[in-house]
This record gives C-alpha cells, sequence and structure tokens, in this order.
C-alpha cells in the first residue's frame, strides 16, 4: 500500500526539512500543498508557515518546530 500524500508531506516536515510547493510537486506529486497542510493542521499537527521571495517571486514554506 502506497502512503498518502500527506502521509509524505508529514514524514517530511517532521525529519525537520521543511517544504514549498515545487518541493511537494517534485517529492510528492502534490499540486495542493496548502491544501495537504490544511488537512494535517486539521488533524492537529501543528505546521507553521514562513512566506519566502526568491527571484521575484513570493510564496509559502512550511516546517515543523523542534519539540
Amino acid at each position: 500500500m502506497s502512503k498518502s500524500q500527506c502521509d509524505e508531506i508529514l514524514a517530511h516536515l517532521k525529519s525537520g526539512k521543511r517544504i514549498t510547493p515545487m518541493d511537494a510537486l517534485g517529492l510528492f506529486g502534490s499540486m495542493r500543498l496548502a491544501a495537504r497542510i490544511g488537512d494535517l493542521k486539521d488533524e492537529g499537527h501543528a505546521i507553521k508557515k514562513e512566506m519566502v521571495h526568491n527571484n521575484g517571486k513570493r510564496f509559502a514554506e512550511y516546517y515543523m518546530e523542534e519539540v
């Protein structure tokens, strides 16, 4: 059985890594990272967001603080 995109994204975040929409597309085939993050937050996961500026673009980068 394959892991869901939410499971894969959560494991990525729990490993201490950050994730952007482009990362999610390349790593997990997720074109709707914000929706998956919303699903994870609804499950009670404490996921934080930082807005990043790069090459004239602005996008969200999601992470979890170490416990």
